[in-house]
């Protein structure tokens, strides 16, 4: 890093895999800041909604996914729990709003029905046969979850697996994992 460059905080590795009557997400703990681990155990998972029937995990700068998250919330309150509607209304909020426009997070969230991978351009996508990855370490996390999916029926195993992997590979994520969980319909 050169003296003109101020470190920055650097990524994570968030995992969604919805199989077997189940759908998991999970991400590590890890924050680092330049060359410098400063927590290990940050929790970037959760459970959202007044029910607790939604999970998601963010990607990005903490405060900013917060503030999404707080904002999922509202909209899921607003429609009245529809995961796809909510994540429309905040996608559209996101792109036009130029507060949110700022925030620099992606954030992986689901129900029972449907998993979601929303990005700060407004996008909110489903993705292909319910496996998506964010983060630093996501591409490695996707790889192995697909290489997984054929061959293992559990949706946290298979998350749990490709996290371990995704640590193997990117100095970003360690191993100290957070996986929340919910039956799919």
């Amino acid at each position: 890093m050169s003296e003109n460059q101020t470190p920055s905080f650097h990524g994570t590795t968030i995992l969604a895999v919805r199989k077997g009557g189940k759908v998991a997400i999970g991400g590590d703990g890890q924050v680092s800041f330049g060359p410098t681990i400063v927590k290990a155990n940050a929790r970037k998972v959760r459970r959202l909604g007044s029910a607790n029937n939604v999970i998601g995990g963010f990607a990005g700068a903490t405060a900013d996914a917060l503030t999404l998250f707080d904002r999922l919330e509202q909209k899921l309150e607003q429609h009245r729990g529809q995961l796809a509607r909510a994540c429309v209304e905040l996608g559209k909020d996101w792109r036009t709003d130029r507060y949110l426009r700022r925030l620099d997070a992606m954030m992986l969230v689901a129900d029972k029905d449907v998993t979601f991978l929303l990005a700060g351009t407004g996008d909110v996508l489903e993705p292909e046969n319910g496996i998506a990855g964010i983060g630093s370490g996501g591409s490695y996390a996707l790889a192995a979850a697909r290489a997984f999916f054929e061959h293992e029926q559990d949706a946290e195993k298979i998350v749990r697996r490709s996290l371990d992997i995704a640590a193997d590979i990117c100095i970003y994520t360690n191993r100290n994992v957070t996986i929340e969980t919910i039956d799919a319909g």
